[in-house]
């Protein structure tokens, strides 16, 4: 077993997918090639099962299935994958399944093996129609809002509860309102907005990535929705992740935490990388043919990558708020300062919901509902 605790997020058709986005940065050049044989072999995919199954200490065995598109790799594919965990599961241990999609595939089957198997599944959707067709779309350059949320009901009509997974583009951050209501009608009970931040050769930043000011203003406007019409009732990542450390635990997602490096990516020919966002030669670890999970993640070089993200920008020393979010994503920062791209934009969000958040802890703790906590926020507002 790995000294390290770890768990892994898991491609099994890499970044083949049936959809073009504009902002993806894992589409690959090869993606016209058919689809029959992109999935991981029988033979490998059994080998990491019972590999990360014996890897791992915890008693629930987290498998996260992404891509691309997991989904093309078929509904068969995950039927083998429930027979192995069965097969290599010791007793008193437990297997948990969430599988990331654009829900374009979904359909009564996979409802059906879904419920059945209790996969968790989020569904990438960008909140309205207008916002989303804009980047979402697929092979034919055509939108896909309608068929998506085709699927999120579908999902619905079996009970199952998908995760909402929102971009945030600056088209994003100019319609927050419009989006978090679209999103919120949903009933998903759970939403994730991942910023859009990408490069072009001279190191400035793309056209549709947020800015920190727009960013900002996103999460403030989106909060105070949240805050006051919606506790109790839907949870937001990142709100829900401020409050957990407000409350004085750590931080479930890696770019709120302390240290990284702790989420390995397999990819369909079994080569594990540092980090989904760090997919490259210079991040790769090795592959399971030939090495084991456990020492991939014990391996030095990726015990140094996940604490080099102590190594924080100068004013992230003294900010408030450097103990909730210790100085953003390493993905996003500036390699010679370590300044966090969006930190201005996360600074306006603190700013503006730490002490609301607060407040709405202490009246929890002293036994008001949700419905008093909104209300006295507010009136307060």
């Amino acid at each position: 077993m790995a000294n390290h605790p770890f768990v892994t997020m898991t491609k099994p058709t890499g970044s083949f997918c049936n959809m073009r986005c504009r902002y993806c940065y894992y589409l690959n050049a090869d993606n016209g090639e058919s689809f029959a044989h992109i999935r991981m072999n029988p033979e490998l995919l059994e080998r990491y099962i019972s590999d990360y199954i014996q890897s791992t200490k915890e008693d629930v065995v987290s498998f996260t299935w992404h891509g691309g598109e997991p989904t093309l790799a078929g509904l068969d594919f995950y039927e083998e994958v429930v027979r192995l965990q069965k097969k290599y599961l010791p007793k008193g241990k437990t297997c948990w399944n969430n599988i990331q999609t654009n829900g374009l595939l979904i359909d009564e089957k996979w409802c059906e093996f879904l419920k059945r198997e209790k996969f968790d599944i989020g569904v990438s959707i960008d909140g309205t129609r207008f916002v989303h067709d804009l980047y979402r779309v697929d092979v034919n350059e055509d939108g896909t809002y309608t068929r998506v949320k085709k699927a999120v009901e579908l999902l619905e009509k079996y009970g199952i509860h998908p995760d909402l997974l929102c971009t945030v583009t600056e088209d994003t951050a100019n319609a927050a309102r419009s989006v978090y209501a679209s999103l919120r009608s949903f009933h998903s009970g759970w939403i994730q907005f991942i910023p859009i931040v990408r490069y072009n050769e001279d190191g400035s930043t793309t056209e549709d990535s947020v800015t920190p000011g727009s960013y900002g203003r996103f999460l403030k406007e989106v909060f105070r929705e949240w805050i006051t019409h919606d506790l109790g009732r839907l949870n937001v990542q990142i709100f829900a992740e401020t409050a957990l450390v407000l409350s004085g635990r750590k931080a479930n997602v890696c770019w709120f935490s302390e240290t990284c490096g702790n989420v390995l990516i397999v990819e369909r020919d079994g080569s594990v990388y540092a980090c989904d966002h760090f997919v490259d030669q210079s991040h790769k670890l090795g592959n399971i043919t030939d090495t084991s999970l456990s020492e991939l993640a014990d391996h030095p070089f990726q015990q140094a990558f996940g604490q080099e993200k102590k190594n924080i920008a100068e004013k992230c020393k003294t900010c408030p708020y450097e103990f909730i979010c210790h100085g953003g994503c390493p993905k996003d920062r500036n390699t010679q300062t370590r300044e966090y791209y969006l930190c201005d934009g996360l600074f306006t969000y603190f700013e503006y919901a730490v002490p609301l958040l607060r407040k709405a802890m202490n009246w929890s703790q002293e036994r008001k509902t949700p419905a008093e906590i909104m209300k006295r926020i507010r009136e307060e507002e």
